[in-house]
Order: structure tokens, then C-alpha cells, then sequence
């Protein structure tokens, strides 16, 4: 069968679609022992031998899981400063890679696959994938600042808001919701209005919930989950 090389390379679980095409740029892949810089070049599944920094590419059964991320860890699949990563905390004979990025210190769900696709499907801003965050912030947020971040703020020269900001007992902790994916976006909009985010939990990333998951504790997402994912994001 035909298909892309990205496409290819991110359903075989090395990263997200538009990470494997930093890769073939980077002139790290090779076809049948020949370095491909094409992002549209095709490999035949069947018969081509793909090679990514001289490891041997296997397709894979499809994998899913959801981790309770802890802080102290970092959400790719290797650091240069030797920083923990998510991965490590994943016992998995297949390659995987975070949907996505939670900070260090930050906290709550984390997806991750080695389905590119499905990576994709969560990702791609068009899809409006919501997120929920439980926001500890360094003072009680104000009324009149809660109407400016549901209507809009500038951040980065962009227009961004909130689609909802549920108050708790204790006046500095909010749950906010959001459909952005840009990266420190919730501590960059509080940030605007001069509010630090002192702790940042994620409980919710389009429907997929802790519940009384440990932190650091991971789990398989059910087809049903990943299913219900597709049938309500996907375009």
C-alpha cells in the first residue's frame, strides 16, 4: 500500500505528523538506504524499508493511554538537558509520544499513542478540541477580569479567551475552559491581567477524565473512549 512518508512515520508511533516532517527534513529518514527530504514522497508498506536515525521502522498495533502527569517530568519523548520524561513513565513494548504538551511543573491528563491520526484529530486547532484546567492563581480573581478573559485578551499579538471560568470555594482557584492549544496559553492569558498561575492541573482533554487516578498512574484508553473521541471532533 501507498501512503505518505509522514503519514507513514507518525501512524508507526516515532511522533505527531508534524514532528516526523521535522525529521525528514532534518535529512534523518531514509528509504531503501537513500535519505528522503520529500514531505510528499510515498513508501509502498509492503516492500520499502524505512529507516529513522538508523533504527528500523515497524508498524505497530495502535495504542492509547491516559497518564495522570506528574510535575518534574517533561511532555516529549527526549530531553537535551536530561529532564524526566512522560514516556518513561509508560511500560509499553510499542513507541509512544504525547499528544501535546503539559509543562513541567504542570499537572492532569496527558494522552499518549503512536497513532499520528488520532494525535492529529486532538491537536489540530480547527477541531476545537476543549480542555479543562483547575488554575491556583497568586490572588482572587476579579469579576471585571473574569468578563475580559471570556470576551478576549491579547496574548502573543492573537486574540484569546476562555469559553468558560467556573469559580471553587477558594476565590484564587478557577476551572477554566478552553478550545486553544497554544503552548503556556493559560498562565500567558492570566498572565495578561497581571495574575501568576501558581499551580495548573488539567482534568479534562476533549471528555477524558482522571477521576481518582494517582498522580504518575497511567491507563489504556478503551476503543469506546477513542471511538467517542472521532465520532465528536472528528470533521
Amino acid at each position: 500500500m501507498q501512503v505518505r512518508l509522514n503519514k507513514f512515520l507518525s501512524e508507526c508511533g516515532f511522533a505527531s505528523r508534524r514532528k516526523v516532517e521535522e525529521f525528514i527534513l532534518q535529512g534523518r529518514v531514509e528509504v531503501n538506504k537513500q535519505v528522503v527530504l520529500q514531505l510528499a514522497f510515498k513508501v509502498d508498506t509492503d516492500k520499502d524499508i524505512v529507516h529513522i536515525d538508523g533504527e528500523l521502522v515497524k508498524q505497530n498495533p495502535k495504542v492509547y493511554f491516559l497518564l495522570n502527569k506528574p510535575k518534574g517530568y517533561v511532555s516529549t519523548t527526549s530531553d537535551e538537558k536530561g529532564r524526566h520524561t512522560v514516556t518513561e513513565l509508560i511500560r509499553c513494548k510499542f513507541k509512544v509520544f504525547p499528544v501535546g504538551r503539559l509543562d513541567y511543573n504542570t499537572t492532569g491528563v496527558l494522552i499518549l499513542t503512536n497513532d499520528g491520526d488520532f494525535s492529529n484529530l486532538l491537536l489540530h486547532p480547527e477541531n476545537k478540541v476543549t480542555r479543562v484546567y483547575r488554575v491556583s492563581l497568586n490572588k482572587p480573581l476579579l469579576d471585571t477580569d473574569k468578563e475580559k478573559l471570556l470576551k478576549a485578551v491579547y496574548i502573543e499579538g492573537k486574540k484569546g479567551k476562555f469559553e468558560t471560568i467556573m469559580p471553587t470555594k477558594k476565590t484564587s482557584i478557577v476551572h477554566v475552559s478552553t478550545v486553544e492549544g497554544r503552548n503556556h496559553f493559560v498562565k500567558n492569558m492570566f498572565s495578561t491581567l497581571g495574575y501568576n498561575v501558581v499551580e495548573l492541573h488539567r482534568v479534562n482533554y476533549g471528555g477524558i477524565k482522571l477521576d481518582d487516578m494517582p498522580v504518575g498512574a497511567y491507563r489504556p484508553l478503551s476503543i469506546d473512549e477513542v471511538k467517542a473521541i472521532y465520532k465528536k471532533y472528528a470533521r
